[in-house]
């Protein structure tokens, strides 16, 4: 049985990439995986931007990626790059700990400009970390999230359909 862990790298807590976390779950649990969800801008700042590796929050979170042989990165994308808060998560988990893991980067940007993020910014730091089975992720236009009012967001269907296509064909059916 396939154990999967979300990291969300959003440092905002409103935010675009709450519905594509929220689909990729009910994705995985309409397979019956019920996956870790990590949102790296619950844990503690100080933690973080002392990279306090001992820290119990720290230590707890990177649990979830040890345990896990699937791991979703979501992150919004930021000066052609990714977040700096997921960053600062990704620098404190343990050497090599993605290695044997399927890596699945998701990334929500303004412009298609930026696609390229997930393979020349992301995918170097996911490779530092010993991950070798990068999938080659998904990228979705801020325009093609609908935001509704009260912190809730609509992804258009062909977005949808697309990020469904590839958590249940890619990532479910080979896992």
């Amino acid at each position: 049985m396939s154990r999967v862990s979300i990291i969300s790298g959003s440092p905002s807590e409103q935010t675009r990439l709450n519905e594509v976390l929220h689909c990729v779950v009910n994705q995985f649990q309409a397979s019956k995986i019920t996956p870790e969800i990590i949102n790296v801008r619950d844990l503690p700042a100080e933690d973080l931007i002392q990279a306090r590796f001992e820290s119990e929050e720290i230590v707890k979170e990177n649990k979830k990626v040890e345990n896990s042989n699937i791991i979703v990165i979501l992150t919004p994308v930021y000066k052609a790059s990714f977040s700096g808060v997921l960053k600062t998560y990704l620098d404190l988990l343990p050497q090599n700990s993605l290695e044997g893991k399927t890596i699945i980067p998701i990334a929500v940007g303004g412009t298609f400009g930026h696609l390229l993020m997930i393979d020349y910014a992301l995918k170097p730091v996911l490779a530092a970390l010993g991950a070798t089975h990068i999938l080659k992720g998904v990228y979705i236009l801020d325009s093609q999230i609908k935001k509704l009012g009260n912190n809730r967001y609509e992804l258009e269907p062909d977005a949808k359909n697309r990020l469904n296509q590839f958590i249940t064909g890619d990532i479910l059916v080979t896992n």
